[in-house]
């Protein structure tokens, strides 16, 4: 999305046109059921603005909304973390299209009660979902650990369990501190997701 805004008028027809020949949506990413079953699900506040975190009962409600969504439409959740602008999942599921429908579901209705509560109408809260196929179960577990780093990161906490909004801690009592920095080591992140989270990207 932030890239688009660099492009000039010719660039932005040429990369539409090259999207329909493609059949390919305009304007969002494409979903498709790869048959695959675990995915990370990412979606984020448009402009990355402070839409979740405007309070803590809404942080607090909204997680609670968006877990019992994942829930319902996902076979199993295996790591989650919620920020102030955006969030992470990692999913088990055979039908993600379907998933990510439930997701667009909660968008809107979301941005309509946020909007009425604070007198913007018309205001665009989000960004559509997207999910990305994990690929081997190396993948699948660097993925993982990113999660859960995700308040780290973005320098909200020092550490993984500071993070009330995050599924750090369940995970640290079911396999045990030692197992956890065993596969921290054994699956580093220092690349992943460069630049997904970055306003300026």
């Amino acid at each position: 999305m932030y890239r688009w805004r660099r492009l000039d008028d010719d660039e932005r027809r040429h990369v539409l046109a090259w999207r329909q020949r493609m059949q390919r949506p305009l304007h969002s990413p494409r979903h498709v059921d790869s048959g695959q079953r675990h995915y990370l699900i990412t979606a984020t506040c448009f402009e990355h603005s402070v839409h979740i975190g405007y309070s803590l009962e809404r942080m607090n409600a909204f997680t609670e909304e968006w877990l019992q969504c994942l829930e319902a439409n996902s076979m199993r959740v295996a790591a989650w973390v919620v920020l102030p602008n955006h969030y992470h999942a990692l999913v088990a599921s055979n039908e993600v299209v379907v998933l990510l429908q439930a997701l667009g579901r909660l968008h809107g209705r979301t941005s309509f009660e946020w909007n009425g509560l604070e007198q913007t109408r018309g205001r665009q809260v989000w960004c559509n979902a997207v999910e990305t196929v994990m690929k081997s179960s190396d993948h699948h577990a660097a993925t993982l650990n990113y999660i859960h780093h995700n308040p780290v990161k973005h320098d909200y906490v020092l550490k993984w369990t500071d993070w009330p909004w995050s599924s750090a801690t369940e995970y640290l009592s079911e396999v045990g501190r030692d197992e956890a920095e065993r596969l921290w080591k054994l699956h580093p992140i220092e690349r992943y997701g460069a630049g997904w989270d970055d306003p300026e990207h």
